[in-house]
């Protein structure tokens, strides 16, 4: 059976969702938000990228605000005036691909930026 894309969740669906799926992730004034912390510029400046090429693809718009060390991404279905399933798949494939750390896979070949070198760092992982 298919999902309502336009079904909203109640504050406290949402609130258990986040919980036990995403948990960075806070429901606040009607919008899940999370804030990444990033080290430069630079770092902000592919956040903001990585997380445009997925909702483009996904077809569905955050909200973002960024500055020199941090990205804020906003979700929220405006068309259902509310939080959808729309927004948790694409809160959590953001979560996925920004939070990548090849380094840590066990038995992956790429090793992911080299760690205490603030020349290659971008993200701060939480």
């Amino acid at each position: 059976m298919a999902l309502d894309p336009k079904k909203t969740f109640t504050d406290n669906e949402v609130e258990e969702r986040l919980a036990a799926d995403l948990p960075h992730w806070k429901l606040q004034d009607g919008w899940i938000r999370r804030t990444f912390r990033t080290s430069s510029w630079k770092g902000t400046l592919m956040v903001i990228n990585a997380v445009g090429h997925l909702a483009e693809a996904a077809w569905h718009h955050p909200d973002i605000t960024a500055s020199y060390a941090w990205v804020e991404v906003r979700l929220m279905s405006h068309d259902a005036k509310g939080i959808t399933e729309r927004d948790f798949q694409l809160a959590k494939k953001i979560e996925e691909v920004v939070g990548w750390q090849p380094g840590t896979e066990a038995g992956g070949a790429l090793e992911g930026t080299p760690r205490g070198d603030l020349r290659f760092s971008y993200i701060k992982y939480d």
